[in-house]
């Protein structure tokens, strides 16, 4: 068996261009022909100070300094904080009246200098931010630094990491992890973009608007003016947006000086009664969300796959199996893998980013043996990190509402942070009112959410009767085999070991059409099993952590999930 665990490569590592590295555009929702990519080397330092005398180090920018990829591959002195910097040249005619600096998202605390002056700061490691620099820019020999220093301390939004990784805790990781980008634009600009849509209809607003500002169809050529500060698109003979048939309506905005290309969709999440049972419907039918939990975590760039690609075969790995959906686990994506989820029908279920404590024995050992209900309101008391998790869900909201394919948010998943749920749930129902929120996915359910969410691990699927709201599996399943020569690391992590993968097969295909099959006349209209990869000690993943290996025989898979896709049609008939 292998034994330098650390060192495990994805296919996508042999095809990285060190000198062209993330290139590609990171704002499909909103493209201009102005970009100038500022990933690549980087001077790299770690220094307790405000600012390091000298960088001694290079690191491949934005890979986590963690990451194998990053050339760095160690965890940074906790008692420093680390620092890039890179010297840069504008292009020949690049610079307009205005020039903005881009991060798509840098962990944890970030402070941004240009040429010497401080111009940013920001908290929380998931979100994007932008900074207008227009003041201080150059056109030559210009020095951008950045000063990052991670947190621990749960206050603020964590995910996965863990100082001490181990189980189903990974590697935690620091500093800039996904592209840092520049553009440069007229005095007057579009920012902001808002999209909401139904089945008919798309409203496209965004702030920097002229007031004749145009909105034109690439297709149809139709074109349609500013009301209201936005645009109200009904195009001619609407195509809905589903995982079958995943049409996308691509548009141009054109606003004084300033234009920009983007795209939406028309399409619609629901619940509604058949035959007296709550079902969520897509498109106004009744509809499976038949998914794998998606941590979105490679071996290499720990956060981030070293190409596109990593994302792109994810998504097509999991439609070749029959899948239509990933839940999104506790980790907030670049726009370019929700983007190739909405351009090859991906249904994405969002969960928010825990912070707070986490407790083994209460969030996870109690409620396995059955202590699936309790008063959350005395939980995680701290104003400070109440406040902290409610104002980034609100930002994780603003963020992804634009994109198609996220029909459902996850606000506390297994009671990590959990307080307060049904409050909780109002503030996300009122700023995601046309998606499903689920508030409170496995257990500690209050009385708000939308959904009845339910994690089933080490003991059968029994639905024993109708409930009065839509049934989620949310989690369940995990069955692990580790696969020689594909291992992060010694220990095992799983809810049923599997010694082969024709095991792993039969067991799969009795777990589907034994448990989950008879559920679904029951209610069960969502599914996500674990996972879609092996993830550090996990090794419960339908493919290998190093994408190699697919686990599950590809027709026969597609084959148990149309069993359940026909079982739902003859049962809402």
């Amino acid at each position: 068996m292998k034994k330098v665990y650390e060192t495990l490569k994805t296919k996508y590592y042999y095809d990285l261009n060190k000198y062209a590295v993330w290139d590609d555009y990171p704002r499909p929702s909103m493209v201009r022909d102005s970009y100038m990519c500022l990933n690549g080397y980087w001077d790299f330092a770690e220094c307790a100070e405000e600012m390091p005398t000298e960088f001694t180090e290079k690191i491949l920018v934005p890979f986590p300094p963690e990451s194998l990829l990053s050339e760095i591959q160690r965890q940074p002195n906790k008692k420093c904080s680390i620092f890039y910097r890179r010297f840069f040249n504008l292009p020949k005619d690049f610079l307009q009246d205005r020039f903005i600096i881009h991060f798509g998202a840098v962990d944890t605390f970030t402070r941004v200098y240009l040429n010497g002056q401080l111009i940013a700061e920001h908290t929380g490691g998931y979100i994007p931010f932008s900074v207008d620099c227009t003041e201080l820019i150059k056109e030559e020999n210009n020095e951008l630094i950045v000063k990052a220093r991670g947190d621990l301390t749960r206050t603020y939004p964590y995910g996965k990491k863990k100082e001490k990784r181990g189980g189903m805790w990974y590697t935690p990781t620091s500093g800039i992890w996904q592209t840092v980008w520049a553009e440069s634009v007229p005095e007057d600009y579009i920012s902001n973009l808002r999209i909401e849509a139904n089945l008919h209809t798309a409203r496209i607003c965004a702030d920097g608007l002229m007031e004749d500002a145009i909105l034109r169809l690439t297709e149809s050529g139709e074109i349609f003016t500013l009301t209201d500060g936005g645009f109200t698109v009904c195009p001619a003979n609407a195509r809905l947006w589903s995982p079958e048939d995943p049409y996308l309506y691509s548009y141009e905005i054109i606003s004084g000086e300033d234009r920009v290309k983007g795209y939406f969709a028309l399409r619609e999440i629901g619940i509604k009664d058949f035959l007296g049972t709550k079902r969520l419907t897509l498109n106004g039918k009744p509809y499976l969300f038949n998914g794998l939990l998606d941590q979105g975590y490679y071996p290499d760039g720990i956060l981030l796959p070293a190409t596109a690609e990593g994302y792109l075969n994810d998504i097509l790995t999991a439609k070749s199996l029959g899948f239509n959906t990933l839940r999104k686990h506790i980790k907030i994506e670049p726009e370019i893998f929700y983007y190739l989820c909405d351009k090859n029908g991906m249904v994405v279920f969002q969960d928010m980013v825990n912070n707070a404590n986490y407790s083994f024995l209460f969030d996870t050992v109690l409620p396995t043996i059955g202590m699936k209900r309790f008063p959350d309101k005395i939980l995680h008391k701290s104003k400070k990190t109440r406040k902290i998790f409610i104002d980034h869900m609100l930002e994780t909201i603003r963020h992804l509402n634009k994109f198609p394919c996220v029909l459902y948010y996850t606000v506390f998943n297994e009671g990590w942070g959990q307080f307060c749920a049904d409050k909780a749930y109002a503030i996300a129902k009122e700023n995601a009112p046309d998606r499903i929120i689920d508030s409170t996915s496995g257990w500690f359910y209050q009385k708000d959410s939308d959904v009845d969410s339910r994690h089933v691990y080490f003991k059968p699927i029994k639905i024993s009767a109708h409930s009065d709201r839509p049934i989620v599996i949310s989690e369940f399943g995990g069955y692990s085999h580790r696969v020689d020569g594909h291992l992060f690391g010694e220990a095992n992590y799983g809810y049923r070991i599997v010694d082969s993968i024709d095991r792993l097969n039969k067991d799969f295909e009795a777990l589907y059409l034994n448990e989950v099959l008879p559920s679904i006349s029951l209610g069960v209209c969502g599914l996500v099993y674990t996972q879609i990869s092996d993830v550090e000690d996990e090794t419960n993943g339908v493919i290998t952590y190093d994408r190699s290996i697919l686990k599950l025989y590809p027709e026969k898979t597609k084959s148990i999930m149309n069993k359940l896709y026909e079982e739902l049609e003859r049962v809402t008939k």
